[in-house]
């Protein structure tokens, strides 16, 4: 048996510094060991005994980077969607992205409402699958024939009885909210915003927040005030690397992974895939190759950067 130290991985799992990976590589058998809670420093990973460090610490929301983005109307989705905010009942949310519509449906519904003690965050009430039901008129008995009932007159139908929450979703671009959404499941939140009477408001550009509200100005130079209570701001987001320049500053080795490596067009799939390849060949990989470590284009990625590179010249 191989009487080197075994190899040693310890994973933290911390508030703020979600999935950085510390790899001690030793050669051997190695070990993985979990520390769930954890917000890691600099420090200590430079203190820990660890040869290289993978950070795959994800993203962190874009601010507005506009007067008043500090203003108390002012609210991340993140603050939003973990309920330790609640929202009032006129929300303007900008960016109509991904996250948009399912924070503009999640308000919609009033999920950010949670029980009343201070340190809960549990919703005051969990969705039911009746609501749902009742929502998209599905018959549960099957006795209507294709198992949907119809709609009422004069409305959507199958809302909630809670009052309606005025809600703006606001883009920079013309064109239909919600475009790049997926190709089979756009559709449906395209319908749930429109059961909930979201106003889709596009070709603007965002002013300032105040008292009074937001401050937009339209492509044709009109400016709009919204006069809401908050403004949820859904406009991307940027990688979260904040550790990778003390780290290297220490002489430690790092690598980034997923969102922290790369923010635009944030993809589970092609994250998992990169970090299964640096993985592979962590003991021989260079840092600053690590944006190799993702999977081949394909035939057609490969064709569009080639036709992209030709209308260039």
């Amino acid at each position: 048996m191989d009487d080197r130290a075994a190899g040693r991985v310890d994973i933290f799992w911390g508030v703020g510094q979600l999935g950085m990976l510390g790899a001690c590589m030793d050669g051997g058998a190695s070990s993985v060991l979990g520390r769930l809670g954890t917000k890691v420093g600099a420090d200590d990973l430079l203190s820990g005994g660890f040869d290289k460090v993978i950070l795959a610490t994800g993203v962190k929301p874009r601010t507005l980077n506009i007067p008043g983005e500090d203003h108390p109307k002012v609210l991340s989705y993140v603050d939003v969607l973990n309920r330790s905010q609640q929202v009032g009942e006129s929300v303007a949310i900008i960016g109509a992205g991904g996250i948009g519509f399912d924070v503009a449906e999640f308000v919609g519904h009033r999920a950010d409402e949670k029980m009343p003690t201070a340190d809960d965050t549990t919703p005051i009430a969990w969705p039911q699958v009746g609501d749902f039901l009742k929502d998209w008129h599905v018959d549960p008995s099957n006795t209507v024939r294709g198992g949907l009932l119809p709609a009422p007159a004069g409305g959507h139908g199958g809302e909630s009885d809670s009052p309606k929450r005025q809600i703006y979703l606001l883009q920079r671009k013309g064109g239909k909210h919600g475009a790049g959404l997926g190709r089979t499941t756009g559709w449906i939140h395209r319908a749930a915003l429109k059961k909930l009477d979201v106003e889709m408001v596009g070709n603007v550009s965002y002013e300032k927040v105040d008292d009074a509200g937001l401050h937009l100005k339209t492509k044709k130079g009109e400016t709009r005030v919204l006069d809401v209570d908050h403004v949820i701001v859904c406009a991307g987001q940027v990688s979260n690397a904040s550790l990778e320049k003390p780290l290297q500053a220490g002489g430690m080795p790092v690598y980034k992974i997923g969102g922290s490596h790369l923010a635009a067009e944030l993809d589970a799939k092609r994250a998992i895939d990169q970090a299964s390849r640096l993985a592979a060949e962590i003991e021989t990989a260079r840092s600053e190759m690590v944006g190799d470590y993702v999977a081949p284009i394909g035939f057609n990625g490969w064709l569009f950067q080639k036709v992209q590179g030709v209308a260039g010249k």
